[in-house]
């Protein structure tokens, strides 16, 4: 029996976002997977994004994964003030997030209506060793004061899965941001590495 950590995919930008010595140093788009474009002084003006981690235990180093989406109330929004000055409107909230995290002036991202979610740890160095869970290193993100999804669910067999999305699939169109589709993540980290 195989434990799952399950969560909504935001439709959203890809970021990679590091915290060195708790405090925020970079942060760059996934771009080809090697490379990705510089954003971090626009991911700073992102009010849900800790600029210091709070409590203790984070490592020197610590590189966050995650999704940088437009809630859909605030595309709504941002669409209303754009069409009443005669501005050119954004076809969709994934669209107004992408092209708010490249503007060459943050003041403008500052007040874009964006957040940050993560769902992975990527490079560490440094610190006590993190959780072997999932779920467990999400949770350790969450009280550094990184936000994570309110919809992750950790699940045990394919049934429960398939139930999970078919929760998802039911509430999809009442969720407060688009999504395109489901993660499941085995939970065991070294279960993870081993499968590749």
């Amino acid at each position: 029996s195989v434990r799952y950590s399950c969560e909504p995919k935001l439709d959203g930008l890809a970021v990679s976002i590091v915290w060195e010595n708790g405090r925020l140093a970079q942060a760059a788009t996934r771009g080809d997977g090697t490379s990705g474009e510089d954003i971090t002084q626009n991911v700073r003006t992102l009010r849900n994004v800790p600029l210091t981690l709070y409590g203790e235990g984070w490592p020197r180093v610590l590189e966050v994964r995650g999704e940088i989406f437009m809630p859909r109330a605030g595309f709504e929004k941002l669409n209303a003030r754009a069409r009443s000055a005669g501005q050119k409107t954004f076809v969709n909230p994934r669209n107004a997030a992408a092209g708010s995290l490249r503007q060459l002036d943050s003041k403008v991202t500052a007040r874009r209506p964006l957040e940050f979610c993560a769902y992975s740890v990527g490079f560490t160095e440094g610190g006590s060793d993190l959780p072997t869970s999932h779920t467990d290193l999400i949770q350790g993100l969450a009280e550094w004061g990184i936000p994570t999804s309110h919809y992750a669910e950790l699940l045990e067999g394919i049934a429960a899965c398939e139930a999970y999305y078919e929760r998802m699939a039911d509430q999809r169109d009442a969720l407060p941001f688009d999504i395109d589709g489901i993660v499941y993540k085995v939970d065991d980290i070294q279960a993870q590495e081993r499968l590749g």
